[in-house]
């Protein structure tokens, strides 16, 4: 019986992650109005009642991958508050953010469409994201004071990052088609890194 019930939990996660595969790919070419629960039904390999026997609509669905991709970049993303190394921390941000970019371009898609489009579905997890970034501000006005960085705007360094790293999701398609890259080539992701972090980092020096 463990054994048989294990199965029916492990089929069960794994059409559920089909689910969520398909319907990351849809919103993020669509937005939520423009796709439909047939379109994910069909992605996910499945029929229209089957995937209701797994999802109560795709409003649900829709928010439920909106939360996820913000706790990403909430637990995946975060600062090490006990470094006083910004270099090292900053770097190490950026990084695992391009990472993201590159492994991950639909979610940030998802994301970026959400906003495009009015960005109504995400009112409720401003007040969060907004903790999450002050804590951020916070070490970075610590090395501040401590001469660690020269004076910048902490929210602005945050968000200059995150421009420039989703631009790697966002725009993939433009920064292949300027580098002639064809779809098959892996981007050369290291080289992108090093120039970023080089280039954050030369700016946020402190002056001498």
């Amino acid at each position: 019986m463990r054994g048989g019930a294990s199965r029916v939990r492990q089929g069960r996660e794994r059409i559920l992650a089909d689910i969520r595969a398909a319907a990351i790919t849809e919103f993020s070419r669509n937005g939520l109005k423009g796709t439909s629960t047939q379109a994910i039904a069909d992605r996910a390999g499945l029929t229209k009642p089957q995937l209701h026997y797994y999802i109560t609509g795709k409003e649900e669905l829709y928010n439920e991958l909106l939360g996820q991709v913000l706790n990403d970049w909430k637990v995946r993303f975060a600062f090490d508050s006990h470094s006083d190394d910004p270099a090292k921390v900053l770097g190490d941000y950026i990084r695992q953010k391009l990472d993201h970019a590159f492994d991950h371009p639909e979610l940030s898609r998802l994301f970026t469409r959400e906003v495009l489009d009015g960005g109504h579905n995400l009112a409720r997890f401003w007040p969060l994201s907004r903790q999450w970034t002050q804590r951020k501000i916070d070490i970075i006005n610590g090395w501040i004071a401590r001469g660690r960085l020269r004076p910048v705007d902490g929210l602005l360094l945050l968000q200059h990052i995150w421009a420039m790293t989703q631009y790697h999701a966002d725009y993939a398609l433009q920064a292949r088609a300027l580098a002639n890259i064809p779809d098959d080539v892996p981007l050369e992701r290291e080289a992108v890194a090093r120039e970023l972090i080089d280039f954050v980092l030369a700016g946020c020096a402190p002056r001498g």
